[in-house]
């Protein structure tokens, strides 16, 4: 099912599928909730109730046009009025790029909503700084991402080149070229990394208080392996990391197989009885 809710302020395009314990999917740049169809698929036949939004900024979702309306503490805010919309108390997570950042917000903020959290590719904030100069290397477009107009046009380039080569197949490719061709699109998605940049110097940051899996992939281009793995001393709660090989960075897709069992096994191996609805 189909919804456009008001969340935080923004009207909010989420999809919702199957029945049991709630799953909320966070896809980061430059993908919408598509993303996770192949997850949708397998959390549904296990007996799982999935809500995949658009985050703001990207697909159906409004996209404000001022540069801090995507600074964390708004996306944050979008996670937790998304679940008091649908009357759900607790969720199982599941992010991705910079979902998995939003989803560590969350868990850090508000870990009473979290009963679980994977996170995809992305490990905590701190341990994201601590990455050494591999992680400072693989991240350079962050800062090229800084150039406010000069980015847009050279992601624009050349029927843009830099993303077709980044997309695992075509289709994927045209997904992306559909979403952020249209008016403003393009800078919402960059703007996650204009309003946010100096999070990552944050000095300290709050213990995650909620079991964590973290899941990796050999091919990832764009993050290294000691971030997913230093994260465990950033979580106060138990930390399970697993490497899938030969994957990039959207393992989601090019690995689902492997990915889905993950998800489904760590959700499995608690209790599910906390991830629950309220009654209205």
């Amino acid at each position: 099912m189909e919804q456009l809710l008001t969340v935080n302020g923004i009207a909010m395009h989420v999809v919702t599928e199957g029945e049991g314990p709630a799953v909320l999917l966070l896809h980061g740049f430059p993908d919408t909730h598509a993303v996770w169809r192949l997850q949708i698929k397998a959390l549904v036949a296990a007996g799982y109730r999935v809500i995949a939004p658009d985050l703001r900024g990207y697909g159906q979702t409004e996209a404000p046009g001022t540069e801090d309306a995507y600074a964390m503490h708004a996306l944050r805010a979008d996670v937790v009025a998304l679940l008091d919309a649908l009357g759900v108390e607790r969720v199982l997570l599941v992010g991705h790029d910079w979902g998995s950042v939003v989803g560590w917000n969350v868990c850090m903020h508000a870990p009473e909503r979290v009963e679980r959290f994977v996170a995809l590719s992305v490990g905590h904030p701190a341990a994201y700084t601590e990455g050494g100069p591999l992680q400072l290397l693989k991240g350079y477009y962050v800062l090229v991402f800084q150039l406010r107009g000069i980015a847009e046009s050279m992601l624009k380039a050349f029927d843009w080149h830099s993303l077709r080569g980044l997309a695992s197949t075509p289709a994927q490719f045209e997904e992306w070229r559909a979403h952020l061709d249209r008016s403003g699109r393009l800078t919402a998605a960059l703007n996650y990394y204009r309003a946010n940049l100096k999070m990552f110097n944050a000095s300290t940051w709050p213990t995650v208080k909620v079991p964590v899996l973290g899941v990796w992939s050999s091919g990832d281009v764009a993050l290294t392996e000691a971030q997913m793995r230093g994260s465990e001393k950033y979580v106060g709660d138990s930390f399970r990391y697993e490497r899938i090989e030969k994957a990039g960075h959207w393992l989601q897709l090019e690995a689902a197989g492997q990915v889905n069992a993950l998800i489904l096994n760590f959700f499995q191996s608690h209790p599910q009885n906390a991830s629950r609805e309220t009654i209205p």
